[in-house]
């Protein structure tokens, strides 16, 4: 699944680089510094009296003073002792110095060296973002990374920041996402939160409490986000076996099992939240809620039942109104769940528990992503890979029912669209991933999948498209994107 975050240039926050300013007059970049990433904050000595500082930028290593002026790439100017500066390109060399000037005489300190990095990931001969239309004006400033890379591209699709391969992460990593804090979280096997430059700085201190797997642990998925009290929650996995052909919702096993019995292993769903410690302090499993009723209706209406996965695949925590909203994908389902209570509020969706009425049916199904916009209506991206009708990805906004007996209602809906040629299989291409964001001034930042990784920022009547990309890889076996 493609998780997408798009975010504006407050780089000191976003970004976090007090690593910049954490002593008064440090250098830095650090002599010698390897970086991952090319938008850079400099910081160097204070001089005591007035003075204008100038910033030179070389692109390789020097030594003499002659070779670096012959070489410099970037000037900049500057009222203080620092400033975040973007140099062209990751993996090079570059040389820099201050300039100091009072009443048109010149000062130099020593030349400085740093290098900036880079990996297989960000290298887009091998996978790029492949701009269809630039940027408005008011989001050009704004970045984008993709599941998969670990790799954050500004709005021409260049590379300025990747998670080092040092740390192990290798080539997949999800649910990247910069924090207000100046943090980066992201999921690669375990949930992380790293720096700007890749030093992690929490990940969950047991990994299978909730599962009660020591084997594969916790299984994290799709999403990981921190809370606004300093907690982190992710999505994970706990596999029960479960017996079907019952009447009531006992239907987990738990004593001994016999050959074909008809127990099978059923994956579900946890959500687990932790503290700043990285201790659990909050959890639910929706094996509690998933009653035996809808269990059977899906062992009689899918090939097989041991590849049956109720697959939640995003959750929403309503931290205001202490709610928690969790799509289940494979049912058609939202539900909404009380915090920290753990009771089921709401249901919407397709519903097969006797007694219960369905509410919002046939409005989505196989949703990806769950989230309320300003206003407070809901949202999820549609993949509608189940309709019978060719039909592309959508937007859709949910009312949810005001009063008793009111129904969920589908307020809007944004069709996405294709550009020029697009895989064979239309439209099971649009059967995988998918997303959408709200940004801060209405519009939505959507993905298409990962089979058509169409990325694009719509305005908020839907009409108007303010930017649109899409991601590529190089296939070598018949040299083409």
């Amino acid at each position: 699944m493609l998780f997408l975050q798009i975010m504006y240039r407050t780089l000191v926050i976003l970004f976090g680089l007090v690593l910049s300013f954490q002593v008064e007059g440090q250098v830095y970049p650090k002599e010698g510094s390897k970086l991952n990433y090319r938008i850079i904050g400099f910081s160097f000595p204070k001089i005591a009296k007035e003075r204008q500082y100038t910033i030179q930028i070389a692109k390789g290593t020097y030594s003499r003073l002659d070779s670096f002026s012959k070489n410099i790439i970037q000037t900049e100017q500057l009222k203080a002792n620092r400033k975040i500066i973007e140099v062209p390109a990751l993996g090079c060399q570059y040389t820099w110095c201050i300039v100091y000037t009072e009443n048109k005489e010149q000062e130099r300190s020593q030349l400085y060296h740093f290098s900036t990095q880079t990996c297989s990931r960000a290298d887009t001969t091998k996978f790029h973002i492949r701009i269809l239309q630039p940027a408005a004006e008011k989001y050009k400033d704004n970045y984008v990374s993709v599941d998969g890379g670990g790799v954050l591209y500004d709005m021409k699709g260049v590379p300025v920041w990747f998670i080092p391969d040092s740390n192990e992460y290798g080539g997949f990593v999800a649910d990247l996402k910069f924090t207000d804090e100046g943090t980066i979280t992201f999921i690669y096997k375990t949930p992380y939160v790293i720096d700007y430059c890749g030093n992690v700085l929490w990940k969950p201190l047991n990994t299978h409490e909730v599962s009660r797997d020591t084997l594969l642990g916790e299984m994290y998925h799709h999403e990981f986000t921190r809370l606004s009290n300093g907690h982190y929650m992710a999505l994970g996995t706990k596999i029960l076996p479960c017996k079907l052909s019952t009447k009531d919702s006992s239907y987990e096993v738990t004593g001994p099992r016999s050959p074909n019995d008809g127990v099978v292993n059923i994956r579900f769903g946890t959500l687990i939240e932790y503290d700043e410690k990285g201790d659990v302090v909050w959890s639910w499993v929706s094996s509690k809620y998933l009653l035996s009723a809808d269990l059977a209706y899906y062992e009689a209406n899918i090939d097989s039942l041991k590849r049956f996965d109720p697959h939640e695949n995003a959750f929403f925590f309503d931290e205001k109104n202490k709610c928690i909203y969790l799509g289940f994908r494979n049912m058609n389902r939202i539900i909404k769940i009380a915090y920290p209570g753990g009771n089921v509020l709401s249901a919407y969706g397709e519903n097969y528990k006797p007694g219960v009425p369905q509410i919002g049916a046939n409005l989505f199904c196989n949703q990806h992503t769950i989230g309320r916009t300003k206003d407070g209506y809901l949202y999820i991206f549609e993949n509608n890979s189940c309709r019978i009708r060719d039909s592309l990805p959508t937007v859709v906004l949910l009312q949810e029912p005001v009063l008793p007996g009111d129904g969920l209602k589908k307020v809007k809906e944004y069709e996405c669209t294709v550009d020029g040629l697009y895989p064979p299989g239309y439209p099971k291409i649009f059967g995988s991933g998918g997303n959408a964001k709200e940004l801060p001034d209405g519009s939505f930042f959507i993905n298409m999948g990962s089979e058509y990784s169409k990325l694009f920022i719509v305005d908020r009547s839907g009409e108007k498209v303010q930017w649109s990309a899409l991601a590529e890889r190089f296939m070598e076996t018949d040299e083409k994107w």
